[in-house]
């Protein structure tokens, strides 16, 4: 059992500390089972969590980013 903000950070963490690059950037997007079967059984639902270090803190960097995901998910 792992809780997504966390795991994004490990995540994150890891990278950076291992490859010491100039930025990391993390996006989990993730569903949850308990959602899904349970309570209030939405069955598309989704979670996406985030992280950045370095260049990817620079708000023009991290939008490309985030842009150039977004428009490759659609």
């Amino acid at each position: 059992m792992q809780v997504q903000e966390r795991l994004t950070e490990q995540i994150l963490e890891c990278i950076n500390s291992t490859l010491k690059p100039h930025g990391v950037a993390v996006v989990i997007k993730a569903s949850y089972m308990c959602m899904m079967m349970r309570g209030v059984q939405k069955q598309y639902s989704t979670t996406t969590t985030s992280g950045f270090r370095g260049t990817f803190k620079e708000t023009d960097t991290r939008n490309e980013f985030l842009r150039l995901i977004t428009s490759s998910l659609a």
